[in-house]
């Protein structure tokens, strides 16, 4: 691997690895959701949900559509599907 693939990796978990990022990913891998709906599960203020967003949102790992005044989440490269698939199926055997 080349030292630019490993920093570009580096940069994409550490912008996962918080717990609540983490948790937002998993309720995304099924289908979108609105910030109110993330923030119902996550169970924290809709500022702390939007800024943890934000960062999902620069790194490409989340994209977004508004829809009158609702703003629906989605991940959006098919890839983070599959690392939080793999990543569940070890650390969460139960859950899948």
């Amino acid at each position: 691997m080349e030292n630019e693939q490993i920093d570009a990796m580096s940069k994409l978990l550490k912008s996962m690895s918080h717990p609540i990022r983490l948790k937002i990913l998993c309720l995304l891998q099924d289908n979108e959701m609105s910030v109110g709906d993330i923030r119902e599960e996550v169970k924290t203020t809709n500022a702390n949900v939007s800024q943890h967003l934000n960062i999902l949102r620069s790194q490409g790992i989340i994209d977004y559509r508004k829809d009158a005044n609702f703003i629906y989440n989605r991940i959006q490269d098919p890839r983070i599907i599959e690392l939080m698939g793999k990543m569940q199926a070890l650390f969460c055997p139960s859950m899948k």
